[in-house]
């Protein structure tokens, strides 16, 4: 009997307290509207990703010197083989000159060589024609031979010399050519080590050194991010991405999963992540994207075009929402069936239609099931005619 006595005062608490919500004073709520659209399958980064370019090469001096000139200075944009420094170069300039110089003595040599070559064959073959007539000396036919012999290896020797010339040159222009610098693909000058004057050294191995010119390829950019090593289990190259950016806020720029790291990183005190890269498709022309830039990136798993969707956050435990009942303006409890989520959106497989209105945020005061609301727009709607 007492059982019975309980429940029946909490049946009646609970419906007096149900009578007491619709009884109150209607609290104004901010209500969304559920409609239609796209909604998608992602995976995010767990740590800031960086702005990186394709291409980034830190150009240091091939050999020592004084420079001479800075053709470029920071921020400036080259194309490919543009000079960029160049050193004092005179002493590599007159070892050209000296090579030249040789390789012309040793051509007029071997003009001189080889022309008595010819000479001295034309003699033997006198001497042949003599001998066999009768008209002179075995002695004089064996010396003419011997001359000839001596005279075509002489000449031979001297063609060699001028590819030893040739080659002394190559190695002048060689030397010459490394006190410039010059630009190994089209870019921007992001940082320059050096002032007219200043004597720089090449960087001896295994010793890390400034620069000379520091030159990125700004057209090619790129986001590394870590992802952790559960989520990059779904991830494949040439899957969409899109990238954000702290430095411009609401701007998200389309791009392709360009590589997944092979291995995982495992730092102490970290969850275990896989590094992941996307290549960014294009980038806007008025946009300043610098290299370095902090960045996340999202990568599409799956895309669902024109389904009925919510916000992810306006969604209660167990897939519930408060729905707006227009006829008795009281928020009711209603489940749904959720299908590709994100944390913007939720598809609605079922248990909500486009139209459906439902309170836009949780932490209104008072909001619950069962309260008499006014929705905030309907109240502005209807001031003027206050």
């Amino acid at each position: 009997m007492r059982k019975v006595i309980v429940v029946l005062v909490v049946i009646l608490t609970a419906a007096g307290l149900y009578a007491w919500k619709g009884m109150a004073d209607p609290i104004m709520v901010s209500l969304h509207t559920v409609d239609q659209g796209p909604v998608e399958d992602t995976v995010a980064n767990t740590r800031a990703g960086t702005v990186r370019a394709c291409q980034r090469s830190k150009l240091s001096m091939q050999t020592g010197g004084t420079v001479e000139a800075l053709m470029v200075k920071a921020g400036d944009r080259v194309e490919k083989g543009q000079l960029l420094l160049q050193l004092r170069d005179q002493e590599y300039q007159a070892a050209l000159d000296q090579a030249k110089a040789n390789l012309q003595v040793v051509l007029q040599k071997r003009a001189e060589i080889c022309y008595g070559a010819d000479r001295d064959l034309r003699e033997q073959s006198r001497q042949e024609r003599l001998a066999a007539k009768k008209l002179t000396s075995e002695e004089s036919l064996d010396s003419a031979k011997t001359r000839a012999a001596m005279s075509s290896l002489a000449c031979k020797a001297a063609e060699a010399q001028i590819e030893e010339a040739k080659a002394l040159v190559k190695l002048s222009e060689v030397n010459l050519e490394r006190t410039r610098l010059t630009a190994p693909f089209a870019g921007v000058v992001a940082e320059i080590n050096g002032e007219v004057g200043e004597y720089v050294t090449p960087s001896p191995p295994g010793i890390v050194t400034p620069p000379a010119v520091d030159l990125i390829d700004d057209k090619c950019l790129y986001v590394r991010a870590p992802i952790d090593e559960v989520d990059t289990a779904k991830i494949k190259v040439g899957m969409p991405a899109k990238v954000t950016l702290d430095a411009f806020r609401g701007l998200s720029l389309s791009a392709r999963v360009s590589r997944v790291a092979p291995y995982v990183q495992d730092y102490e005190k970290q969850a275990r992540t896989v590094d992941v890269e996307v290549q960014i498709d294009q980038v806007p022309e008025d946009l300043n994207l610098l290299v370095g830039y902090s960045a996340d990136i999202e990568v599409i798993l799956e895309h669902h075009s024109g389904v009925t969707r919510i916000p992810t956050e306006m969604i209660m435990e167990g897939n519930t929402v408060l729905r707006f009942n227009p006829e008795s303006k009281v928020l009711e409890k209603q489940v749904f069936t959720p299908g590709l989520s994100n944390w913007v959106y939720t598809e609605i497989i079922s248990g909500l239609s486009p139209g459906d209105r439902i309170l836009a945020a949780l932490d209104t005061e008072g909001a619950d099931e069962g309260v008499v609301v006014i929705p905030e727009e309907s109240t502005s709607s209807q001031s003027p005619d206050l």
